[in-house]
């Protein structure tokens, strides 16, 4: 089994990130049961716009994709902006949208009996709306989700506080990132066993 979490925070390395923090959090669970795992912060790739499998000119999309294509579990870890999910969450789901013109033979695209989670942080409302809009967009690509398939953390709204500066996390995001986890590896590894039918 791999693991896959692309961080969607609009800051590239080395900067401290909230997103970056909570999906090596959920990889650390997995890591416990064997699962191999790498994370990627997008905001370190020149990820092009658009919806193709290669947009050309030093796109660094088809070298993540491969990466993609590689995981049984995709985790996409983001922050909250204005109520939405981070751009950069939005340019994967987009880049994501390709897969569907790439089958197999039975009509599937690589992403199918493939497992898709999420993480959000932010300080203020939106973790439900975020991961609702994610869990629509991983789903129209192939994904499959598992119950309880996210984890987030909010903080106080208007206030200053964000993941990263937590000195210990809380045990309610605790508790529910290791459910994410735990349930995520469940339903990959039935899907590697028996997978979707082909096309009707």
């Amino acid at each position: 089994m791999r693991a896959l979490a692309l961080v969607c925070t609009l800051s590239p390395s080395p900067e401290e990130s909230s997103s970056e923090r909570l999906a090596r959090q959920v990889l650390d669970v997995l890591a416990e049961h064997d699962v191999g795992t790498e994370l990627v912060r997008v905001a370190d790739h020149d990820v092009r716009p658009g919806i193709g499998v290669d947009m050309g000119d030093g796109d660094a999309w088809p070298a993540l994709r491969e990466k993609v294509l590689a995981a049984d579990i995709l985790l996409l870890a983001t922050p909250i902006w204005l109520g939405h999910p981070a751009s950069l969450s939005q340019r994967v789901l987009e880049r994501l949208n390709a897969e569907l013109s790439e089958t197999d033979e039975q009509g599937h695209p690589g992403t199918y009996g493939k497992v898709a989670a999420v993480a959000v942080v932010g300080n203020e409302d939106g973790a439900h709306k975020v991961s609702a809009d994610l869990y629509q967009g991983l789903n129209d690509v192939g994904y499959s989700l598992a119950p309880n398939a996210v984890t987030y953390w909010v903080g106080e709204a208007m206030q200053g506080t964000d993941y990263k500066d937590l000195s210990e996390t809380p045990e309610a995001t605790a508790s529910t990132t290791r459910t994410l986890a735990l349930n995520s590896l469940h339903l990959a590894r039935l899907l590697t066993t028996s997978g979707y039918p082909g096309k009707a």
